[in-house]
């Protein structure tokens, strides 16, 4: 297990590696926006790019929507990485 924001991001021409979403090590609010967001237990994740100095993450979830995250809040995101 690990957290979102150490997942690694896709490279040029690989398959990123996935993880599952195991658990949201967050405050009740931060949590529950998180789920509304998609982002919730359950939900597989790739981390596409991350931004430079500590910035969001560009991540893709199991939907197929795409969204920006805090670095932050993904440090209290918990995943389970799948295997290739």
């Amino acid at each position: 297990m690990t957290s979102l924001d150490q997942l690694p991001p896709q490279l040029s021409g690989e398959q990123a590696p996935r993880g599952v979403i195991s658990a949201l090590r967050l405050a009740a609010r931060e949590a529950a926006w998180l789920r509304a967001i998609g982002l919730g237990e359950g939900v597989t994740v790739t981390v596409l790019r991350k931004a430079p100095l500590g910035g969001p993450l560009h991540v893709r979830v199991s939907g197929g929507a795409e969204l920006a995250v805090d670095r932050e809040l993904a440090r209290h995101v918990d995943v389970e990485v799948e295997k290739a």
